[in-house]
């Protein structure tokens, strides 16, 4: 613990796991750390049982925190998105003074960040919206941290982060991603491409269990081989692990004693939401999404189960497949589909930065993102490349890699998808990627027909493929066209 009249470098507001761990994370870096919780009990237990990690400054009420705190004052909060971080916030500007830093680490809806910065500036206070990935190991020992903001915040803020994040090729991962909501929105579609990569390794595992009749720990082996490929990412190798976990209980793989209902707490729904409004197809990260919800439609399910016709399934041996070609059929198809949900994320970020006048540059998050964050992978070298290549690349599809490493994947990715139809067994995010590269690479698409449709019962109107302007047809008229 640090003398009472010394003062600390940043301070931290929240002390469950997340803010804990952060505190410790800046405390192992030399720096001392001002602690506060709504209840003393947490600041107490974190000062008893990791109190000699560092240097620490425990508070029991937020004036006593704000006073600990060296000038400009710098504080993280890591409280529940929502209210409670209104009220937090709050707090801490009546008891700051004009230039001083409040941090939100949370994982607040971007549009709250806005609001939350212009309401402090008008304060004489900075307010960044920090995206913090990397779960409770990365916050303790280096997250990937996307903080929002002024840009003068950073100039204060940033070496304190950066000191604390995660490390590779002796670039931190964290840099200053843009003004107000910017980090908290690279953040949000962060965990919108985690989504669907945790989804498509789920139907990758699903294909292999019940496809191939693999049992967990054969699988678990697949995906440590895979881990060593193109595929090599902290997601992959995690899943390695869960799948080769034995319940102690019941001496049964752990995997078939989880209920299969996934959780979410709403950043894939912000993506989601916040992509339909910016008219961006993240067709992948909404699968998704609509993938938990359906897990977690345990009644409606319960119901179904048995009482709805399949038609005719097939099998693997009665299709001639062999055994090793499907494995490495869905390896390739599970990369394939992986990179449509960055290329869709990347693509969400672009047009959320141009809506927003952020200037979120892609290549610093493809760095960034390397390490410490959840959905850290190698191919994240390759799409630095791509984008130090061509920064304004229409789509990360269309670099010359991408477009190389697709030509090799896409038979493997065609035959997965009409296998596991044949099957009867569900792949919503392999299915609809695919859909969605085919809809790119489309030289008509139906949605011709769609303006006629909408032309005919509303008068919406349609352009022609032969000359400019917009135009109607009189359907229930003559049926001739009018320049609208």
């Amino acid at each position: 613990m640090t003398e009472n009249n010394a003062l600390a470098h940043i301070g931290v507001v929240g002390l469950a796991v997340m803010g804990s761990n952060l505190a410790r994370n800046f405390a192992s870096r030399g720096h001392t750390v001002a602690l506060f919780n709504r209840t003393y009990e947490k600041t107490a237990v974190l000062m008893h049982e990791h109190g000699d990690e560092g240097s620490f400054i425990p508070t029991k009420t937020i004036e006593e925190f704000v006073a600990a705190l060296e000038r400009p004052r710098r504080a993280i909060i890591m409280v529940q998105a929502g209210p409670a971080t209104d009220a937090v916030i709050n707090q801490l500007a009546d008891a700051m003074e004009p230039g001083d830093i409040i941090i939100d680490g949370g994982n607040a809806l971007y549009t709250d960040t806005v609001r939350r910065e212009k309401e402090i500036s008008a304060r004489g206070l900075h307010f960044v919206g920090a995206g913090i990935s990397g779960g409770e190991e990365g916050a303790l020992n280096g997250p990937a941290i996307m903080p929002g903001g002024p840009k003068e915040s950073y100039e204060s803020l940033g070496p304190l982060l950066e000191s604390i994040a995660a490390v590779v090729d002796g670039t931190p991962c964290c840099t200053h991603i843009g003004p107000d909501g910017a980090g908290h929105f690279v953040k949000m579609v962060h965990n919108g491409i985690e989504y669907a990569d945790m989804q498509v390794i789920g139907e990758a595992y699903h294909l292999l269990r019940y496809a191939a009749g693999m049992t967990p720990a054969e699988i678990a082996e697949v995906f440590k081989e895979w881990n060593t490929g193109d595929l090599d990412s902290y997601l992959v190798e995690i899943t390695a692990e869960v799948l080769s976990q034995v319940d102690a209980e019941t001496g049964t793989p752990l995997i078939d004693v989880i209920v299969d209902s996934a959780g979410q707490k709403g950043t894939g729904r912000w993506t989601v939401k916040a992509a339909l409004d910016l008219g961006i197809a993240t067709t992948g990260i909404g699968e998704a999404v609509f993938a938990r919800a359906l897990s977690g439609a345990r009644n409606q399910r319960a119901a179904t189960i048995g009482n709805l016709p399949s038609g005719e399934l097939s099998s693997l041996e009665a299709q001639g497949v062999d055994k090793a070609q499907f494995i490495e059929d869905v390896r390739r198809a599970l990369y394939a589909s992986k990179l449509v949900a960055y290329a869709q994320g990347f693509d969400e970020i672009k047009a959320g930065s141009e809506e927003h006048g952020w200037n979120v540059d892609p290549r610093d998050l493809a760095t960034i993102w390397r390490g410490g964050c959840i959905i850290r992978a190698k191919f994240l070298n390759r799409i630095k490349e791509a984008y130090d290549t061509n920064p304004d690349v229409e789509s990360l599809l269309l670099d010359p890699y991408f477009k190389g490493e697709m030509d090799g994947l896409m038979d493997s990715w065609r035959r997965v998808v009409i296998l596991a139809t044949q099957l009867g067994l569900p792949i919503p995010v392999f299915a609809s990627s695919l859909s969605y590269y085919d809809s790119l690479r489309a030289q008509r698409l139906p949605a011709a027909l769609i303006q006629g449709q909408r032309d005919f019962f509303g008068a919406h109107t349609y352009e022609r493929t032969d000359k400019p302007g917009k135009f109607h047809t009189l359907w229930s008229g003559d049926r001739s066209e009018v320049e609208a």
